[in-house]
């Protein structure tokens, strides 16, 4: 089963994790949301009940 040898694809791996650790994910830390998330005022919303016409 070739799909079990690691060989081809384990460098491939590595560089690629390493990449990410040390070029992509510095990058993309800094970046803060546009929108901060903020608490909204908790409001009830009254309900009337529905009224089967057949009851």
């Amino acid at each position: 089963m070739p799909q079990l040898n690691p060989n081809p694809w384990f460098l491939t791996m590595l560089v690629t994790w390493t990449i990410f650790l040390l070029i992509i994910q510095p990058k993309l830390l800094p970046f803060t949301s546009t929108n901060n998330p903020q608490n909204k005022a908790n409001t009830l919303n009254k309900s009337t009940p529905w009224t089967w016409p057949w009851t």
